[in-house]
């Protein structure tokens, strides 16, 4: 069945329960919503601006939404894109476009005006909604997307070459449009991080998007009286495809606009969250928040709050261990994912494997993993290799590129250019990158282990490990540092650290800078050698 059936039967179960709140710390004032489809709990003077609509208000916005579409003539089969920050209207938007057939496109919000023109056209976009952050990059390019025929645009504000979608929607009927959809339908279009170049469009079906439902309600256990906090950008799969367990079980979502340590735990708090989804950096600071005492938690009733996991990237047990410290009551989980096998989920570690920290897991639920050689056999256990794997989630192809596809889809299988080993116990470890293997004077090194290894220095925040040229060893092993506020350390101290680790294995360099991240999470590698690798390959011939 098509993934749209979840919503509409929660809203003739739950009807007129909270499906979905917004919460803005940065709006210090109250407003005023007067479109006819929304429910605005009002905040008071000097709080938080908060919103929230019910199942039934979600379904309906979802419909005028669809009906306004279909009457402009968007038809099953063309694409839709959305260009919005975490908002209300996001994902009714989202689940309008696929109502009419049509396929939704995500766009991810950091993208310059040459990214999203690329991207439109690369999915060959018919529509698209935007939000005030990106008037200026539209304006940029609203003239060199004739194939993009509708712009709509959701604000105050709106500018000329746009129309206003809220004030649209509202004379549009609440009514379930009549379209005929299956799971074998085209769904979504996702693009790849962006993490090598630029980005890949990647095709979804409606069995995709069902089967993360699945996945996650499995993994997670959600409840119907489970509470989301939802802090990543959804327009990535891993933000939507963990919320898809929200969606199953009928329960409410916090969507959560800021990172600030104080704001998480003040949201998890009033809201009463059960489940949240942290990256890597996030968890980091609120660590560090609580060990300065900027955070008290005896001023907070987090009671309800059952559940921490983490995903997009390698999770330093050493996190692990401080959090359960502060937080004994919390199951974990982390959970491994591309965008191509419809993100997280296909690997997971599962709450009731604490013990072994620092794995991404087993198959999660209705998949198979495999790693595999450069001739695609299966190694032994403990050999490193390329994580490969096959299940309901996969995605069908890269959209208008066979070639990349037919190099990494393999009779079903993805191959995910990620490498892993396999204990004897069956939990899978994540190695590296395929692509950011570090190969010096012969031997291989992987960036994950040498970043694992300086995580644990009580100074170090963050870290990044690229290979940088050089003449004789042809790669060197460079470590970029990001140390604790307060904190002070020099490459010395790195450098004596580093002893505990093999010879082989330690930087030849330390550089001391902010570790870049995209919204994801994930270390944007490519940036670090853009920035590093011209002094680099200087330095090498003087050498």
């Amino acid at each position: 069945m098509p993934i749209t059936e979840f919503l509409e039967r929660n809203a003739n179960l739950y009807g007129e329960e909270t499906a979905l709140v917004e919460i803005n710390p940065e709006v210090k004032e109250v407003r005023r919503v007067t479109w006819k489809e929304y429910e605005l709990i009002e905040s008071k003077q000097g709080e938080s601006y908060r919103r929230e609509i019910t199942w039934s208000v979600f379904e309906e916005k979802a419909n005028r939404c669809a009906n306004l579409l279909l009457s402009r003539g968007i038809k099953k089969g063309d694409k839709v894109a959305i260009l919005l920050m975490n908002c209300l209207e996001w994902l009714p938007v989202y689940f309008g476009i696929l109502k009419t057939g049509a396929l939704a496109v995500p766009l991810n919000y950091r993208y310059t005006s040459d990214e999203i023109k690329y991207c439109l056209e690369l999915a060959e976009v018919d529509a698209l909604f935007f939000g005030p952050e990106f008037i200026g990059r539209m304006e940029e390019i609203c003239d060199k997307i004739p194939d993009v025929k509708l712009l709509f645009y959701i604000g105050d504000n709106c500018p000329s070459f746009a129309e206003n979608y809220l004030h649209l929607a509202t004379n549009f009927s609440s009514a379930k449009p009549e379209m005929e959809l299956s799971n074998s339908d085209d769904a979504a279009i996702y693009f790849s991080s962006g993490t090598t170049g630029f980005p890949k469009a990647i095709l979804h079906d409606h069995e995709s998007l069902v089967h993360s439902c699945k996945v996650e309600q499995n993994h997670h256990k959600q409840t119907h009286d489970d509470v989301f906090l939802c802090i990543p950008p959804l327009y990535h799969t891993g933000a939507k495809m963990h919320w898809f367990g929200s969606l199953l079980s009928g329960s409410r979502a916090v969507l959560l606009k800021g990172v600030r340590p104080s704001t998480i735990i003040e949201t998890a708090a009033n809201e009463k969250c059960s489940i949240v989804w942290l990256l890597v950096p996030w968890a980091q600071d609120i660590l560090d928040s609580i060990d300065r005492g900027e955070i008290d938690l005896s001023n907070y009733d987090l009671s309800a709050w059952r559940l921490m996991h983490i995903g997009a990237q390698p999770v330093p047990p050493s996190l692990i261990k401080r959090w359960k410290t502060l937080f004994p009551h919390h199951d974990y989980d982390t959970n491994y994912g591309l965008s191509e096998s419809i993100g997280p989920g296909c690997v997971h570690l599962g709450m009731e494997n604490i013990h072994k920290v620092g794995a991404i897991g087993v198959a999660g639920y209705g998949w198979q993993v495999k790693i595999i050689d450069e001739k695609g056999n299966t190694v032994p256990k403990g050999e490193v290799g390329e994580l490969a794997v096959y299940g309901p989630g996969v995605m069908k192809c890269y959209y208008n590129d066979p070639k990349a596809t037919a190099e990494v889809l393999h009779d079903g299988w993805l191959y995910t250019g990620d490498m892993a080993k396999e204990d004897e116990e069956g939990f899978i470890y994540l190695v590296d990158r395929k692509k950011d293997v570090i190969i010096s004077g012969g031997e291989n090194l992987y960036p994950v282990q040498i970043e694992d290894f300086l995580r644990a220095h009580s100074a170090v925040k963050d870290v990044a490990v690229i290979g940088l040229p050089d003449a004789r060893l042809g790669e060197i092993a460079t470590a970029i540092i990001e140390i604790k506020e307060g904190e002070s350390c020099t490459e010395e101290d790195i450098q004596t650290f580093c002893k505990g680790m093999p010879r082989y294995k330690r930087p030849h360099k330390i550089i001391f800078a902010q570790v870049p991240r995209n919204p994801t999470g994930k270390i944007e590698k490519p940036k670090l050698r853009e920035i590093y690798c011209g002094e680099s390959l200087v330095e090498s011939q003087l050498k």
